[in-house]
């Protein structure tokens, strides 16, 4: 009787607690935390499920102006040169300060090819195919320094170029005329290079605006006299083989700062007096490889001057007094340098005396002269 009722009391017990029921690897750990899926042992209601924060979508914004293909870009400067481009890339980015396109094909510039490029002080475009520069092509360009169109087949200059300019550069093309409007407005240029065009005239008054210019080189053209109306700002003066065939003293008027003359391989038979004269300052003149017959006049006048190439003329006597002044106070520098070979000069009847202002007697170079 007694094992009876014992039997029925345990069954009793064992149905009073619920059997345990995993619904998950790890439930044991979590019966006493909050949200574990139980909230207490005997409860088998299962807790709210924890509300998590909903995240909204961000939208993917577009990216920005990218490198153009192939070429390379890097703090403001976009390299694509020497890739064999036809025409300006796009895509540019917009905070480039130096372009550089140089040795290329490019045949045209187009009107909006530098549009969004506002803070532009750069732009290279030497050795490509250019004919064609759009009137508009510099409009939005008015940080623009530096521009160099060498090289190219240009027939004449660009219309409209930037105001910012202090540096052009535009020789090898295959411009024939300087027209007057060429650099109208163009007061910031510092330096300008021309030559080897086949320039047969420039306008007078084309470089009445450059106030700033100091050097000019118009070398290896077809002009055959000085330029009128060059820029009294001028310090160097470059006009190497061209067809001058006489230098006159008032095309060097006013230039009172020109400190060096160029005017080598030209045709030269006649150096106007008085011409020296309108250069006090200058310090070297270069008139070798012309048809000079005698040493320029105003030498032994000229305070500063250094430095005088003469040689490969004809210039058959040198007198005492053609380079040194009569007394050693006037002069207020030394000669440096004086050539003077290849002249049909007997060297050895030379005086030493004429040269009682050059500084060391290395610096002159007679040497013997050969009829070919």
């Amino acid at each position: 009787m007694r094992s009876a009722c014992l039997s029925l009391l345990l069954a009793t017990a064992c149905w009073a607690i619920p059997p345990f029921r995993q619904s998950g690897f790890m439930d044991f750990m979590m019966e006493d935390e909050p949200g574990s899926g139980f909230s207490d042992v005997g409860d088998t209601t299962p807790a709210p499920a924890p509300e998590f924060p909903v995240l909204k979508e961000v939208p993917v914004q577009s990216a920005g102006p990218v490198c153009p293909f192939r070429c390379q870009c890097h703090i403001r400067v976009t390299q694509c040169s020497d890739l064999g481009l036809t025409q300006v890339p796009g895509e540019i980015p917009p905070e480039t300060t130096l372009l550089d396109l140089q040795n290329n094909k490019i045949t045209e510039i187009k009107e909006n090819d530098f549009k969004s490029l506002k803070g532009l002080t750069a732009l290279i475009l030497v050795n490509n195919k250019l004919t064609v520069i759009h009137p508009k092509a510099f409009s939005s360009l008015v940080k623009l320094q530096r521009l160099y169109l060498s090289k190219n087949l240009l027939k004449e200059m660009p219309a409209n170029m930037p105001k910012s300019l202090q540096e052009l550069r535009i020789h090898e093309n295959a411009i024939t005329k300087i027209k007057k409007s060429s650099f109208q407005g163009m007061s910031n240029v510092i330096v300008m290079e021309l030559g080897s065009n086949p320039l047969s005239s420039i306008e007078l008054g084309a470089f009445a605006d450059l106030k700033r210019v100091s050097y000019i080189r118009i070398a290896d053209t077809n002009i055959t006299e000085i330029p009128k109306g060059l820029p009294s700002s001028l310090s160097e003066l470059h006009l190497d083989s061209n067809k001058i065939s006489k230098v006159m003293a008032d095309s060097f008027k006013g230039m009172r700062n020109l400190a060096k003359l160029g005017l080598g391989y030209n045709e030269i038979s006649m150096v106007e007096n008085g011409t020296l004269a309108n250069v006090p300052h200058m310090r070297e003149l270069h008139l070798d490889n012309n048809a000079l017959t005698g040493v320029p006049p105003g030498l032994p006048e000229h305070k500063y001057i250094q430095v005088v190439y003469l040689h490969a003329n004809k210039i058959a006597a040198i007198g005492t007094e053609d380079f040194c002044p009569p007394t050693f106070n006037y002069k207020k520098a030394m000669y440096s340098g004086i050539s003077l070979f290849s002249n049909p000069v007997p060297y050895w009847e030379v005086q030493p005396i004429t040269f009682r202002c050059v500084f060391d007697r290395s610096a002159i170079q007679l040497g013997n002269y050969r009829k070919k």
